[in-house]
C-alpha cells in the first residue's frame, strides 16, 4: 500500500489521482492521432466532474489549460485554444497601493470625517440638524469603543468644531435631537425568565 504522500505530486489535485494517471498515460502514446483522441476523452471527463460550471465563460478553455498544466506542458497535441504559458503560472499580481488617507482622530475613522464635510455643505434646516445629531451620536459611540471610557458632550463638541473647521457646533437643539434619536433606537431587553415566572401555566 502506498500513501498519497509517497506518490507523485499532482499539479492540480482537485481532479484526483485517476485523471492525473490518464494524463500521464497520454504522454506515453506514440501515435499523435491516438494521443489527440485520448486528450479529448480526458477533457470530457474533466468537464463532467464540474457540470455546474459548464455555463461559466471560457470553461472549456480553462480545462485545456489545466490539461497542459497536468502534463507539465509536455503533451504534444493540437490544442483548440491558445493555452496558458508556463512562465505565466508564477506571475505575481500588481501590488495594491496602500491607503495614505490621513485622519485627525483614528478612533472616529475616515468615513465620519467625510460625513462631517458633507454636513457642512447642507443648507441650514431640520435635515442638517438631524444629520449633525446622528454624527455626534456616532462620535460618542466610536470614542467609547476606542477609549473604553465615558465621554461628555463637551469633548464631542470640541472635536466636532475642530473636524468641521468651526462650521458645525453642538448646540442645545442638537443635544436634544441626539437624545431623541437614541430613545427611538433603544430597545429594552426582555427578560423571558421573569415573564415565564410571572405567567405560570394554569393547573387543573
Amino acid at each position: 500500500m502506498q500513501y498519497n504522500t509517497q506518490q507523485k505530486r499532482m499539479p492540480l489535485p482537485e481532479y484526483g489521482r485517476s485523471i492525473q494517471n490518464m494524463v500521464d498515460y497520454a504522454l506515453t502514446i506514440q501515435d499523435r492521432a491516438e494521443r489527440q483522441r485520448c486528450a479529448n476523452t480526458i477533457i470530457n471527463i474533466m468537464g463532467n466532474m464540474f457540470p455546474h460550471l459548464r455555463d461559466v465563460p471560457d470553461f472549456k478553455h480553462k480545462l485545456w489549460d489545466h490539461l497542459a498544466i497536468m502534463s507539465g506542458f509536455e503533451l504534444d497535441i493540437d490544442y483548440p485554444y491558445e493555452i496558458i504559458r508556463e512562465d505565466n503560472l508564477v506571475t505575481k499580481p500588481e501590488p495594491i497601493p496602500y491607503s495614505t488617507t490621513r485622519m485627525r482622530y483614528r478612533h472616529y475613522g475616515h468615513t465620519l470625517e467625510v460625513l462631517i464635510r458633507k454636513a457642512c455643505e447642507f443648507p441650514e434646516g431640520n435635515e442638517k440638524r438631524n444629520l449633525v445629531a446622528m454624527i455626534c451620536n456616532h462620535m460618542k459611540k466610536d470614542y467609547m469603543a476606542w477609549n473604553k471610557d465615558t465621554v461628555d458632550d463637551r469633548k464631542i463638541a470640541e472635536d466636532l468644531y475642530e473636524l468641521s473647521d468651526g462650521k458645525l457646533q453642538l448646540t442645545d437643539d442638537i443635544i436634544r435631537l441626539m437624545a431623541e434619536r437614541l430613545n427611538q433606537n433603544y430597545r429594552p431587553k426582555v427578560n423571558y425568565n421573569n415573564n415565564r415566572n410571572s405567567n405560570p401555566r394554569r393547573r387543573y
